[in-house]
């Protein structure tokens, strides 16, 4: 009866949970920068093992020793499996390939490929990664491989893909996919794909098609290993809050609560505290039936969260500095920024885990974690996937809570590569060390920890009174993601550098139209990180590195900044961009110090969009996904505003005869504009089609800029028009697709100055974050009709949605 009751109790609860959690498409855990970043993609902690936003493990564990009785609170086991057939990330195998069109038998196991080449994987073209370099548009790999029997316990293919692919097991088609597998998806062999395997000789064999950009062709065959039951218990998840710097769960273990607490303290108005690499994960600990309670605390992060894959050797060891003991690990091979590309993790530098040193702490390097609170010790330890193990004896436990705090820091030596150049991070300019910043924030938890609390009430408070609580739970799960996804620097010439990578996206490093939507919260909070996402860019242009008279989409890919990479232009975009946000800083500063340092450039391209803005030929825009498009009425919306904007940045430095030069020329721009975009309610995609619509997001501008530039008819003629146009998940971007993009709904929405029209506009949105079925960090590009994930994630454009609360503050 004491057992059925106890379950009774447990399903209330998680039925209880279930219905009241904040809940987000995933979670954030320590949030640093695009390499320290650990995420939680279920409801429940225990459900998945955490992850790097990319979706690769990125461990961590915790378990809570109750009298005796281990229950486990953070973190899941990843699965296990033997290889059959390694893939690359086990073995850099040998394999033959060949570029030009081969025989139709090529697959068949008899085919003779002796005057195909020899490859050692992996292939592809991602630098620093690949050991075979792939730049042609198709290729075919086979690959020989023996067995001793054919009868398999849970058998799968282990493929990687980039673009389209095709696998063949013994001249059989058992797999085919089109783009993109960048992580290894397990695909179960069947027991009728089983059937084409045989004692002996067996051959595997892929066609892959490159269509554009990445390319990587990668295939194992692995086999589950069933774990054993343990008898550890999982902890009751009773809540979870994500505010603007923490995650903050509730759970029963047992007879006590524990309170766990993740805090990345990224302060936007302190840069040495934001740019620290060091979280804090707290777990407070009490009775929960008035009695006494032995509790021992166990925490372990894996050593893959300084890898790139999990097949890479590294080192770590155990030490103490000061007050704090230490496990550090990093990979043996230390390729500092060698690696580029999108699905790239960090494998240079080290990670930190400490905790102030205690008599009734240990601490030890784990190859084996058949017992987690086990005592072997170990000073320093070589291999793959090892575990950091954190031990506190919390000793009796009564209804008063006993607090204890677990540091994780990580040290990249090197960030970016900048122009030829290998930066330090921000918290390295004055000769600081990991040590040294782990110590302080031990000293300083206290302060910092009330710090965070000022800036979790500040963002929610602020975007409460900007529109609500859904607003407010969006700009909520925004802060963190948003200020993650870049990384904080100096230049050599001692400017501000907060260089963004476009997450899942391309990979590029500073992307400008990355930048644009990012804008907001900056702006609203600290426009120095703005200029820090500007100053590159603008050094770009001025050093003559880049010669050509619009802004550049880029500096590199991600961590190399060493000049564009992607590989189209978008002339009137980026000059629309740079010009917008650089008035934008004008405005919010009062001044005109920033744009008067970079007049002769915004003038050269003020006068390119003053030539080629109203009617922009056919070319990409910031929404590149949906293709090319010639007579964009929204990009001519643009280069109007962002001149308005130069008018506004002259008369502010006293180029007054630039600005009534300029002024003109935007009035009639207007006025020429609406002629051609009108389409009777509303305004056209392009001036060439009609009865086709769009989201107007870049006209947020001339409102918020107080420019009085468009007629506020035609803001209100477009929003009416859009509330025609909503799905269940929000409003589409355009006539073209039902997909859409949720930082320009807000700034969409922010157009209207009705409070019922934003939240008509607004609360599909929070409905899309709160009940997607995607759950990777949050993605800012979505289906309308279903709320899946379309592409993008864990990117910094989620600070567009603080553009209502920016409103709120220029209007002060």
């Amino acid at each position: 009866m004491k057992l059925t009751l106890n379950i009774l109790i447990t399903l209330f609860l998680l039925s209880d949970f279930a219905n009241a959690q904040t809940k987000a498409p995933a979670y954030p855990l320590v949030t640093h920068d695009p390499y320290f970043s650990i995420w939680s993609n279920s409801n429940l902690l225990t459900d998945l093992p955490t992850k790097h936003w990319t979706g690769t493990d990125n461990s961590l564990m915790g378990i809570l020793k109750v009298d005796g009785v281990d229950y486990r609170f953070l973190g899941h086991k990843k699965d296990n499996y033997d290889n059959v057939l390694p893939a690359s990330d086990v073995v850099n195998y040998e394999a033959k390939i060949t570029e030009t069109t081969p025989a139709e038998n090529w697959m068949k196991p008899d085919f003779d490929d002796s005057n195909w080449r020899t490859a050692t994987a992996p292939i592809g073209n991602l630098d620093g990664i690949s050991k075979t370099m792939w730049t042609s548009r198709d290729i075919w790999m086979r690959r020989e491989f023996k067995l001793t029997q054919t009868k398999l316990t849970e058998p799968f293919l282990k493929v990687t893909n980039d673009d389209d692919v095709f696998v063949y097991l013994n001249g059989e088609l058992v797999y085919e996919a089109g783009c993109c597998a960048s992580t290894f998806k397990m695909i179960p062999i069947t027991a009728e794909m089983q059937k084409h395997l045989k004692v002996g000789k067996n051959v595997i064999a892929l066609h892959v098609i490159n269509t554009g950009g990445g390319a990587y062709l990668d295939a194992g065959i692995v086999e589950k290993i069933i774990p054993k039951d343990e008898g550890t218990k999982v902890a009751v998840q009773k809540n979870v809050k994500v505010n603007a710097t923490q995650t903050i769960y509730d759970f029963i273990c047992g007879k006590v609560d524990l309170k766990l607490t993740f805090t990345s303290p990224l302060l936007i108005n302190e840069l040495d505290i934001l740019a620290r690499p060091v979280s804090y994960i707290t777990s407070s600990v009490k009775s929960n039936d008035g009695k006494t309670h032995d509790v021992v605390l166990y925490v372990g992060a894996s050593t893959d969260i300084a890898t790139n894959t999990a097949a890479q050797i590294v080192t770590a060891e155990k030490y103490t500095s000061g007050n704090l003991g230490i496990l550090k690990a990093g990979t043996k091979e230390q390729p500092v920024l060698q690696k580029r590309g999108d699905d790239v993790r960090i494998d240079w530098g080290y990670m930190y885990v400490a905790v102030a040193a205690d008599a009734n702490v240990s601490q030890r390097v784990a190859k084996d974690m058949s017992d987690p609170f086990g005592a072997k010790e170990e000073n320093m330890v070589e291999g793959k996937s090892l575990t950091l193990s954190t031990v506190v004896n919390l000793g009796k436990i009564s209804t008063a809570a006993k607090e204890q705090t677990i540091m994780l820091g990580y040290d990249d030596l090197y960030s970016v590569q900048y122009f030829g150049q290998n930066l330090k991070p921000w918290w390295k300019q004055n000769g600081s060390t990991i040590e040294k910043e782990l110590e302080a924030a031990s000293n300083d938890y206290a302060a910092i920890i009330k710090k965070c609390e000022a800036v979790n009430s500040t963002v929610y408070n602020d975007a409460l009174k900007a529109d609500g609580e859904k607003y407010a739970a969006l700009c909520e799960l925004a802060y963190r993601q948003a200020i993650a996804a870049h990384k904080l620097l100096k230049s050599p010439d001692g400017e501000i550098l907060f260089l963004s990578k476009e997450n899942f996206s391309n990979g590029s490093i500073n992307t400008v139209d990355v930048t644009y939507p990012s804008a907001p919260l900056f702006l609203t909070y600290n426009p120095e990180l703005l200029k820090g996402m500007l100053n590159g860019i603008f050094y770009y242009s001025e050093s003559g590195k880049w010669k050509k008279p619009f802004a550049a989409h880029d500096l590199g890919t991600y961590p190399k900044a060493n000049g564009q990479t992607y590989g189209e232009d978008m002339p009137v975009e980026e000059c629309g961009n740079m010009i917008a946000l650089t008035a934008a800083i004008t405005k919010v500063e009062g001044n005109g110090e920033y744009a008067k340092k970079h007049f002769e450039t915004l003038k050269l391209w003020a006068d390119y969009l003053s030539k080629e803005g109203l009617d922009p030929k056919l070319q990409l825009c910031t929404d590149d996904f949906a293709g090319h498009l010639a007579r964009n009425s929204n990009l001519s919306v643009k280069a109007i505003v962002a001149l308005g904007g130069y008018v506004q940045i002259c008369e502010m430095i006293g180029q007054r005869e630039e600005a009534d030069k300029y002024r003109a020329n935007v009035k009639d721009m207007v006025k020429k504009w609406m002629e051609m975009a009108g389409d009777g309610d509303h305004y056209s995609l392009t001036f060439s089609d009609k009865n086709t619509w769009s989201q107007k997001y870049n006209l947020v501008w001339d409102k918020l800029l107080n420019m009085n530039l468009f007629p506020h008819e035609v803001y209100q003629k477009e929003v009416k028009y859009y509330l025609t146009k909503q799905n269940a998940f929000g409003l589409p971007l355009d006539s073209r697709k039902s997909y859409t993009k949720s930082d320009w709904i807000v700034w969409t929405a922010s157009l209207t100055d009705n409070r019922q029209d934003f939240d008509a506009l607004i609360n599909p949105i929070y409905k899309y974050a709160t009940e997607t079925s995607t759950r990777v960090p949050l993605s800012d590009w979505h289906e309308t009709t279903n709320g899946k994930m379309v592409g993008f994630q864990a990117r910094s454009v989620v600070g567009g949605y603080f553009m209502k609360v920016l409103e709120e503050k220029l209007k002060k």
